[in-house]
């Protein structure tokens, strides 16, 4: 039933985007296509001629080369399984890794995390790798910190699933011929406004490894749009990006973590607070809600807000507008919560951590 009715889903969404595509004039070639040079793309033996050429190819799972372990599965293959292993270890300690590890937990599969750091979502503010650990475990999921995945017994588990990172998917696409940058990665360089190293080839989304997220590539194309068809230069704008991890519990942030922001900004005052949701308080569950913001001292501006916990991403798009339009903690305390909710949490924080 999940399976058939993920499919129909993905079915109803590709058919609802293909036709606001084609009511806009959008002629759609299905096949597999290869840059010929800085005008041309070829698709299935036949040249096809434009002004300007965009590469969206985004990105596929990679996976390290471990003997034995050719049957291994990523997040491509995960929503495809027929039936639930007993047993599953997922290898990594990103989003992805994550997220799949709390699904697995959540339908009662027996769930090891192994990741090779010293803490889970390297990149993030430190404080959310910590506490989603603790967080995790308490709701039955082993998690391996320092584990090396050349070592582990994969044995011990019916499946085993990488998360270990993505790479831009620019194989056998001809770039490099056509004069298209890439680095090392296989990411397509580009400059603010979206252009490679050939004026009239562009790249967006994942495929250039800047900030890999759905409505980031979405916005990146808006913006070249607006740059290549309207007279409008607008660069990209990557500052303050709210996400969510849908990790169980959330997790989500907008701004900088507070290492960065120290890097940044020098000195830095630090809110934060853990406490059960009120709703929380008459049953047994002993889940903490985490959040943190982080304001740059001189200007009193919250440049990083970090939360964990029930409904988190939807708590921290509100909270982005204050941080994007450069709020200060002032304006934040004058605000008023709404009573009882867990996001007040965010207008009444009023101790600074030592």
């Amino acid at each position: 039933m999940l399976l058939a009715n993920k499919d129909r889903e993905i079915k109803r969404l590709n058919g609802i985007y293909e036709k606001l595509l084609v009511d806009k004039g959008v002629t759609i070639f299905r096949g597999k296509a290869h840059v010929v040079d800085k005008y041309t793309v070829q698709i299935g033996g036949k040249a096809y001629s434009a002004r300007n050429i965009l590469i969206a190819t985004g990105s596929w799972p990679r996976v390290p080369e471990i003997p034995g372990l050719e049957n291994a599965i990523t997040s491509n293959e995960a929503f495809h399984l027929e039936r639930l292993p007993r047993r599953v270890l997922v290898v990594g300690g990103g989003y992805i890794a994550v997220e799949f590890a709390s699904i697995f937990n959540g339908l009662g599969v027996q769930t090891t995390l192994a990741y090779r750091g010293a803490r889970l979502l390297r990149g993030f503010d430190a404080d959310l790798g910590t506490r989603l650990a603790e967080e995790m475990t308490h709701k039955g999921v082993t998690i391996l910190h320092q584990a090396d995945p050349l070592k582990l017994n994969y044995r011990d588990y019916d499946l085993v699933m990488f998360a270990t990172g993505r790479k831009p998917n620019t194989r056998d696409l001809g770039l490099e011929a056509a004069g298209v940058k890439l680095a090392a990665d296989g990411a397509v360089i580009v400059d603010r406004y979206s252009k490679t190293s050939v004026d009239s080839i562009h790249a967006i989304g994942d495929v250039t490894n800047r900030l890999n997220l759905t409505p980031v590539a979405t916005a990146e194309a808006m913006w070249l749009a607006r740059t290549l068809f309207r007279g409008e230069p607008t660069p990209v704008d990557h500052e303050n990006v709210p996400t969510a991890i849908f990790a169980n519990p959330n997790v989500a942030t907008v701004g900088l973590s507070e290492d960065a922001a120290r890097a940044r900004h020098g000195e830095l005052d630090i809110y934060q607070t853990s406490f059960r949701a009120l709703k929380l308080t008459l049953t047994a569950e002993k889940e903490r809600t985490f959040m943190k913001l982080v304001v740059e001292r001189a200007t009193q501006r919250v440049v990083g807000a970090h939360m964990i916990g029930p409904d988190a991403g939807e708590i921290i798009q509100g909270i982005a507008i204050a941080v994007k339009l450069g709020a200060t903690k002032a304006q934040f305390d004058a605000t008023l919560g709404v009573h009882p909710t867990m996001a007040e949490e965010f207008v009444t924080l009023r101790e600074k951590q030592p």
